[in-house]
């Protein structure tokens, strides 16, 4: 039977998880994260989900269904009439009133789940703005998590809300061999001129209850303000707190003051001593092999993530940008491999990612799996402002849906992802391909465009094909090109030279 292939975003195109933190319970990993709206003009608005594959399998994620919505916690419930309307990040306005959640009901963040002592589960998170880490509990790793409570002092005061305390954010959970529950969480200024005093990496012990702080906050991972010396200058902490134990160390991932790279720092002890170890992954594939911002193969926004091991493989799950925004998310996930002094490569973005190996050099790819795109000018901050229509980006043609239960129903409306705006010197590409007499390559475009699509296998390499451009349609046409007979493994790259723009849906490799 032939193996299934899976690419990167490896859930569905519709579906806008990211933050993702994934654990391994019994014999399957569960992928946990926040949950984006296509389209929204806010981060996270949608509820809790889950998706899970086995061990052995990561090409087949299975959907689990809603696993906790946002009006479960008790700060949902009770909305007074004066509530303020929701804050709108980076001047995006909403188009229509189902591009925010409705007034007073607040996003949950990014979350992490941990297995209890109790042989439970247990789901931390915050409530976008709210200072306070909440706690919802279940019996198995994907089913209906109810709400317990709010992380407290031993006198009772919700952690965030005491004297003293710092914001609450994106908060990690572990539990060592020892039986010690470990809490993370935090975020730290971006820039200098942002810190409000409020700030910072913190690391607690809980009670047994998973709610009760057994022992008091402390600082942790440098931050931006008193990083002088360390050995994190450049890639201080700024957010999204993770935690794996490893041959003995403990590997602490984090998203960094530069937002688009997972960075990672090494301990002999949980809760102190930590060392920086490098980039994990930045979805602009900045900092590998030197390459610079203004080098960035993708358009850049924030990244957040986790490690996790299935079967004998490592891998870091992290998420990229679509739309234009910071608020369509999808998660993406790659390879990683340690050396033997527990050091980890920093591993490049990829279109295959979990999948077992190079994608297969022939057959029908759809064209949102790239791990490239830059226009003319490179890459751009994702942002309307920043990008206007003068870059290609990823979007889809319609509404935000979730999956249903009827495949047929499901089939009919999904929606197509694709590229958006390629223009002069525009460039998807899509690393890797194992070829076998590749001959001719065809590609479903729209729009309004006339030039040549060149082929290579670098972005300044050598042409091995091209796609002559002449479309005026709103409807997907298929253009069909030679190419230099092309055989072993490699990456592909398709460069539009011409005028006009045109959407690009798929690509057929024969």
């Amino acid at each position: 039977m032939k193996k299934q292939q899976i690419f990167n975003p490896y859930l569905p195109s519709f579906e806008y998880i990211p933050d993702g933190e994934p654990h391994v319970f019994g014999d399957r990993i569960y992928l946990y994260g926040s949950h984006d709206r296509f389209g929204g003009a806010g981060f996270c608005l949608n509820d809790y989900v889950c998706y899970s594959a086995d061990v052995s399998d990561l090409t087949d994620w299975r959907y689990e269904g809603v696993i906790f919505r946002k009006e479960q916690d008790p700060r949902n419930q009770n909305i007074p009439e004066d509530a303020p309307e929701q804050t709108l990040l980076f001047g995006i306005q909403p188009q229509n009133p189902e591009d925010l959640n409705p007034r007073g009901i607040h996003a949950m963040w990014a979350p992490d789940v941990v297995k209890g002592l109790d042989g439970r589960y247990y789901l931390y998170y915050c409530l976008d703005f709210l200072p306070e880490i909440a706690v919802a509990v279940c019996d198995s790793p994907a089913g209906k998590y109810e709400f317990l409570g709010l992380v407290r002092h031993a006198d009772g005061t919700p952690l965030g809300t005491g004297e003293g305390d710092l914001i609450q954010f994106d908060p990690g959970i572990f539990i060592d061999d020892d039986e010690t529950i470990y809490l993370y969480s935090g975020n730290a200024p971006i820039k200098p001129e942002f810190d409000n005093g409020q700030q910072g990496s913190q690391v607690m012990k809980l009670e047994k209850d998973m709610l009760t702080i057994k022992e008091e906050p402390k600082k942790l991972m440098p931050g931006i303000m008193e990083s002088e010396g360390s050995g994190y200058e450049g890639h201080e902490f700024f957010e999204a707190s993770s935690i794996r134990k490893i041959h003995g160390k403990y590997y602490f991932v984090y998203s960094s003051v530069r937002s688009h790279e997972l960075c990672y720092a090494v301990s002999d002890r949980p809760d102190a001593g930590y060392q920086f170890g490098g980039t994990l992954v930045d979805i602009g594939d900045i900092f590998l092999d030197g390459r610079t911002e203004e080098q960035s193969v993708n358009h850049l926004g924030n990244t957040h993530g986790g490690i996790e091991k299935a079967g004998d493989q490592w891998y870091v799950f992290y998420h990229r940008q679509t739309n234009r925004t910071n608020f369509s998310r999808q998660g993406c996930a790659e390879k990683i491999w340690f050396d033997e002094e527990g050091k980890i490569r920093q591993t490049e973005v990829t279109s295959c990612g979990l999948n077992r190996g190079p994608l297969e050099g022939k057959g029908y790819y759809p064209a949102c799996i790239c791990c490239h795109l830059t226009g003319a000018n490179g890459a751009a901050f994702s942002h309307p402002d920043d990008m206007k229509m003068d870059y290609p980006y990823l979007t889809q043609d319609a509404k935000d849906m979730e999956p249903t239960e009827n495949r047929i129903e499901q089939d009919r409306l999904e929606p197509v992802q694709y590229i958006k705006n390629m223009q002069d010197d525009s460039t998807a590409g899509y690393k890797y391909f194992d070829f076998h007499d590749l001959t001719n390559a065809a590609i479903q475009i729209r729009g309004e465009a006339e030039g040549v699509v060149e082929l290579r296998k670098e972005p300044d390499g050598d042409s091995i094909g091209k796609i002559l451009i002449n479309v005026s349609s709103k409807k997907w046409e298929n253009v069909c090109g030679a190419v230099h007979t092309c055989d072993g493994v490699s990456a592909l790259y398709f460069i539009f030279y011409g005028n006009g723009s045109f959407d690009f849906r798929s690509f057929t490799l024969n």
